[in-house]
């Protein structure tokens, strides 16, 4: 079986809906042979990140960057795991109320940086999320885990 690791900051209700849109999308009943497995960012262990076969990363943008929450995850699981984890796919949202931009960057860098594969778009979200930003996120989850199952 396929293992997804979630690793998320989830501080605020918009984020708490888009972890939730995310997750019924990767444990969606038409995907089989991927188990989920959901760690906030601050306490996600390495041996979780090695684990995985695939990842996605959900974040507020804070002062247009990713939360401190995921920059101290990347700075503690960076070099334990970036030989071992490279090419494995991943998908990320990020939710703000003034702009994204950076944190897409930060996310864009930090994974290429560890080599791992985007399997879809960053998914960016302003303000109160709405029906389509919802199911976005949702398909986003659950593009991830379906290419761990059957690789696109």
């Amino acid at each position: 079986m396929a293992t997804l690791l979630l690793v998320h900051h989830t501080p605020s209700p918009a984020t708490e809906q888009l972890r939730e849109a995310v997750l019924a999308g990767a444990r969606h009943d038409a995907i089989e042979g991927v188990d989920v497995v959901v760690r906030p960012a601050l306490t996600c262990p390495e041996v979780d990140v090695l684990e995985a076969d695939g990842y996605l990363l959900g974040t507020p943008a804070n002062i247009g960057y990713i939360s401190g929450a995921l920059k101290h995850f990347f700075d503690r699981v960076y070099y334990p795991c970036l030989h071992e984890t490279r090419g494995r796919p991943f998908g990320a949202y990020v939710h703000g109320n003034e702009g994204t931009d950076g944190a897409v960057r930060a996310i864009e860098s930090i994974t290429a940086g560890l080599q791992w594969r985007k399997a879809a778009e960053v998914v960016t979200v302003m303000g109160q999320p709405g029906s389509e930003d919802l199911e976005a996120v949702t398909e986003l989850g659950g593009t991830v885990a379906a290419g761990l199952v059957a690789p696109f």
